[in-house]
């Protein structure tokens, strides 16, 4: 996995925490569950990544 693509997921599911975290502080249910959306996509990108990866070696 390329050093831009981990920064890439990683920032994409800082996002999704802290959307969540609003989501859960203001009650608002749909922004929490996106947040949470985020964050399980950006693992399974990462994830992804690692099996590319693990396919090249």
């Amino acid at each position: 996995m390329g050093t831009e693509d981990k920064m890439r997921n990683m920032a994409e599911k800082a996002g999704g925490k802290a959307k969540e975290a609003v989501g859960r502080a203001t009650g608002d249910r749909s922004t929490e569950l996106k947040g949470k959306g985020e964050q399980v996509k950006s693992d399974l990108k990462q994830a992804g990544e690692k099996i590319k990866d693990a396919g090249k070696h």
